[in-house]
């Protein structure tokens, strides 16, 4: 960490020796929902952030990759950086082509600066509305910035809590992209998955153009991992929620480790489970498939192979 920058009191580093996962992941696996921090001596985190993390860097990230057995990641731009794409863009370059971007960008950003973006591998921008990571989601700054991107075959990845859903669907309804939803619309495992909170969600995905990344059961939990003596079956209260989408929704659902986990308070999760929490959800080899493999490649590696 660059002395410039402090981490937040009571912050939570990512978990630096995680376990080997069980679950064998398929060839081609992609881990859709990944950031990079930093480091902030090269990348400064921007002023308007409302959290300074630990520094988490493409070289670690990379590390990750190849000790789960990941082949591509899908880096998403952290809000600790603001519209600076700088350490997103520089760790999407380095992958040398085993890598994705999603930016997050301004209504005024130049033609020339999407071109850049397009150029360098990303395909798709961010919408923040939790408002405790960012001060506000301006509708009409946001739709224009969705018809910016339209043309350049971008997606919009939209990030709410569940409770929220009721009153954003018909904006989200009105973009001209496909969405993408993080971490199934934030819903809460308190209370049923069959439950009418849970099933406005499923409507919404099935009445418009939508993916769904079934990603951070540690964010969504209440009962948290499995004891450490214990078989793993990890996060069992949100896996109810996870395997309603992947088997209502199999040509469109995600996964992604959401490394290196920021602002979470409780516990910071071993990426080894998170992947053997994969099968609990995709239950067979087909749909474990299209999570991890099909899927992705469609929407970010379009005509490519795995």
């Amino acid at each position: 960490m660059d002395s410039t920058f402090t981490k937040s009191p009571g912050w939570l580093g990512w978990y630096s020796n995680p376990s080997t996962p069980r679950f064998t992941l398929p060839a081609g696996t992609v881990d859709a929902h990944c950031h990079v921090f930093g480091p902030g001596n090269e990348f400064p985190f921007a002023p308007e952030r409302k959290y300074t993390p630990c520094d988490a860097g493409k070289d670690q990230l990379f590390a990750l990759r190849d000790h789960l057995g990941v082949s591509r990641n899908v880096i998403v731009q952290a809000t600790c950086h603001g519209a600076d794409n700088s350490a997103m863009v520089d760790a999407v370059r380095a992958s040398k082509g085993r890598a994705r971007g999603v930016a997050t960008v301004r209504p005024d950003i130049s033609d020339a600066e999407l071109e850049r973006l397009d150029a360098a591998g990303v395909r798709g921008v961010r919408f923040n509305f939790l408002k405790r990571l960012v001060n506000a989601a301006p509708q009409e700054e946001l739709a224009a910035i969705a018809r910016r991107i339209a043309p350049l075959g971008w997606h919009v990845v939209i990030y709410f809590e569940g409770q929220d859903l009721e009153g954003l669907e018909g904006f989200f309804g009105s973009l001209p992209t496909p969405l993408v939803v993080d971490h199934m619309g934030r819903p809460d495992v308190a209370k049923p998955a069959t439950g009418p909170e849970f099933g406005r969600f499923l409507r919404f995905v099935e009445n418009n153009d939508v993916w769904v990344k079934v990603s951070c059961p540690e964010r969504l939990s209440i009962s948290g991992p499995p004891a450490l003596d214990g078989e793993p079956a990890p996060y069992r209260d949100v896996m109810a929620f996870g395997r309603t989408v992947v088997e209502a929704f199999p040509d469109r659902v995600l996964w992604g480790t959401d490394w290196p986990h920021p602002n979470l308070t409780h516990h910071m999760p071993d990426d080894g489970l998170l992947v053997d929490y994969i099968p609990h959800v995709a239950t067979t080899p087909d749909l474990q498939h299209k999570l991890l493999v099909t899927n992705p490649m469609n929407l970010y590696w379009p005509g490519e192979n795995a």
